[in-house]
């Protein structure tokens, strides 16, 4: 079930159907060139939505694996690539541009997990969703793209409306 608040980009997610039908929702939005910056604790859904939003923009990929340990996993070719980057390991900034992330947000879509680790390169227009742990649901914040922003209000509202 998911609930959501009507009036704000706000979304409230029941469970990890939610977060998937919410990556889903996000997926259809997503344009090459599009960045994503997904923050919150160690559990909190990031990945969980990442790997929807992989799933419904390239169904036949069957293996995603958390980039936790590779820092960056690429799916699809340009003009559709989903590049999903965790740089929760990352020492320094500047290695994201010897990963290839710097070139990748101008061309495919970027998922980027533990975004404050890009230090000033965050500062990039990109689509902010900060998840967050409520007691055993999920909420999550969505701030910066202002047509990303205004999808996800979209869900918010339209799950707010189904689920009322």
């Amino acid at each position: 079930m998911i609930h959501a608040s009507h009036h704000s980009p706000k979304v409230f997610l029941q469970d990890d159907d939610a977060t998937t039908l919410f990556g889903q929702w996000m997926a259809a939005a997503l344009r090459p060139g599009d960045t994503v910056f997904l923050s919150g604790g160690i559990g909190a859904g990031k990945t969980h939505f990442a790997r929807a939003v992989i799933r419904a923009r390239h169904p036949d990929v069957t293996d995603i694996p958390s980039p936790t340990f590779t820092l960056i996993q690429s799916y699809g070719q340009d003009p559709d690539r989903i590049v999903h980057a965790d740089l929760y390991r990352l020492g320094h900034p500047d290695e994201a541009v010897e990963l290839g992330l710097d070139e990748a947000m101008g061309t495919a879509i970027c998922l980027i997990e533990w975004p404050e680790r890009l230090g000033n390169r965050g500062a990039t227009p990109a689509l902010r969703l900060a998840f967050a742990i409520l007691d055993d649901s999920r909420t999550v914040t969505a701030t910066g793209s202002a047509h990303l922003v205004a999808r996800a209000a979209a869900f918010a509202d339209r799950a707010g409306r189904d689920h009322a």
